[in-house]
């Protein structure tokens, strides 16, 4: 039942976990945008330069790993895979109300996560159409 999970539910929890952690500020998307900006670590680099990267950079980067792990996921046509773009369905809409109703999700990282699960709805469903038709096509 673990592999039905869309993984990307991990760094949207993450988000929404950060977040939270300011709810004393009122979830107001400044105050988010101000926490994704938030520096972790710098990293200097050959050029003399420094490379900052920050709460946001992470969660997109993982993102896109996990995103990475379920494209590979969603060439399966077991049945538990059709959960899994349902599932995945769902947290594209839940992440889709947040965007627009919540101050705290209208930052440009929140705007890529979601798009990274909108993508992983379209590519399951187009993968699993494409490989069902390579099976009506093998049968006739």
């Amino acid at each position: 039942m673990f592999a039905a999970l869309p993984l990307l539910v991990l760094p949207v929890l993450f988000y929404n976990i950060l977040v939270a952690a300011t709810l004393d500020s009122g979830l107001q998307s400044r105050v988010a945008d101000t926490r994704m900006g938030q520096h972790l670590f710098t990293l200097p680099m050959t050029s003399g330069g420094e490379w900052a990267v920050t709460y946001g950079d992470l969660i997109v980067f993982v993102s896109l790993v996990i995103l990475f792990i379920e494209l590979l996921k969603s060439t399966t046509s077991r049945r538990v895979a059709i959960i899994n773009h349902s599932l995945s369905m769902l947290l594209f809409i839940v992440c889709l109300v947040e965007f627009l109703l919540f101050r705290s999700c209208a930052t440009s990282a929140f705007f890529l996560l979601m798009s990274m699960v909108l993508l992983d709805v379209l590519a399951g469903f187009i993968v699993t159409i494409v490989a069902s038709r390579r099976d009506i096509d093998l049968v006739n």
